[in-house]
């Protein structure tokens, strides 16, 4: 989306007037006078790094100097620690209150194995997606753990039909893992299907713009695939704050 908007305006630097002092307010009028009625900028705060602001655009994030001379494009990355500030900057801005996810519209499954299914996770997949495939077979070997997934059909039309047939089946947790670990979709069936056109505003008002989506019981965002081992551990760790 930001490489979109920095097309627009013809160039990846932009000049604008200067003003001796700047606020973030300042900033933030100058780098929506440069991108256009084409961005909306979501807020604005220094970064705390060379001496740029952090700007939050879309759910994105791009650096400008306190003029907005240049746009920068890229991710900030402390060399002592070898951290991503960046990344864990949109770690935070992109995770939820997972209470407030309407888990009424997501196929939920209990994994006990001697376990009640204590542990939550939620997904947003699509059943025509690769990575999403390999999460279902992961999760296979995942006990004590209750998922919840909402059908997010984005790759095609064959995407939006499968979805439907497999909300619409008898039983929606069977259907889920027949197709993404059996191959097997259901056949066609017609039901209220109102509950995929709500997940769909839903993760794009949280800019899940990709599948697997997947949310921490404490409401961090994992962006994409994970392993099950690496699963367990962000499991583990969301377990001590949440």
């Amino acid at each position: 989306m930001i490489k979109k908007l920095l097309a627009a305006t013809c160039a990846a630097v932009l000049t604008m007037t200067a003003f001796a002092q700047s606020s973030d307010a300042d900033v933030k009028k100058r780098v929506e006078a440069a991108l256009g009625d084409s961005a909306k900028v979501d807020s604005v705060r220094k970064a705390g790094a060379l001496g740029l602001y952090e700007v939050v655009v879309g759910g994105e994030i791009l650096y400008t100097d306190d003029k907005a001379n240049h746009i920068i494009l890229g991710h900030i990355v402390d060399p002592k620690t070898r951290k991503d500030l960046t990344q864990e900057r949109l770690d935070k801005l992109s995770a939820i209150k997972f209470s407030d996810l309407p888990l009424d519209l997501a196929i939920k499954q209990v994994k006990g194995n001697g376990g009640n299914g204590k542990r939550m996770i939620a997904t947003f997949e699509d059943p025509n997606c690769t990575y999403c495939k390999k999460l279902a077979k992961e999760l296979q070997g995942v006990t004590d753990i209750t998922v919840y997934t909402f059908l997010y059909p984005i790759l095609s039309q064959d995407s939006i039909d499968k979805s439907k047939a497999i909300w619409c089946a008898p039983d929606r947790a069977k259907a889920w893992n027949d197709t993404m670990i059996n191959g097997t979709t259901p056949a066609a069936a017609k039901c209220d299907t109102a509950a995929l056109d709500k997940i769909m505003g839903l993760a794009q008002k949280l800019h899940i713009h990709g599948t697997p989506a997947i949310f921490l019981a404490d409401g961090t965002r994992v962006p994409g695939f994970m392993p099950a081992a690496q699963l367990e551990q962000s499991m583990a760790q969301a377990a001590e704050k949440h």
